[in-house]
């Protein structure tokens, strides 16, 4: 699948600084994804920590901890290495971050569907009728 869905242009994902979110659908469930800029590249991951389906940005786009060498989970503290998702420490040790993948180009940055994360569908009172 070679499907690319703008999040945002590059530089508004500044290295170890704030992430942008965006919307989606991730098994069915409408939730967000975000992407970080770390070592110079975006990273991209569904915005759900692997110990409790729950976001883990403290405020809109806050992924990183203070040293700006980790993402952390605002409510329960697991650290992931922004590079891989993996959890370094905290009640997920051993567990990661969902993927998504990201392409940058033409000073943009491009998320791309799978087949468990897909692009959220609006509601509208059409797509609310029972089939």
């Amino acid at each position: 699948m070679n499907e690319e869905i703008l999040v945002c242009a590059s530089d508004a994902v500044l290295e170890g600084g704030k992430g942008v979110r965006f919307a989606v659908t991730a098994g069915g469930a409408d939730g967000t994804g975000f992407v970080v800029r770390y070592g110079g590249m975006a990273y991209a991951y569904l915005n759900r920590c692997a110990h409790v389906p729950i976001e883990l940005d403290w405020a809109e786009g806050e992924f990183f901890e203070s040293s700006g060498l980790y993402l952390m989970c605002s409510t329960h503290g697991a650290i992931y290495v922004p590079e891989s998702g993996l959890c370094a420490g905290g009640p997920c040790r051993g567990g990661r971050l969902r993927p998504i993948g990201v392409v940058e180009h033409d000073q943009r940055i491009f998320w791309q569907p799978d087949d468990y994360v897909r692009p959220l569908v609006p509601k509208t009172p059409e797509n609310l009728q029972p089939k």
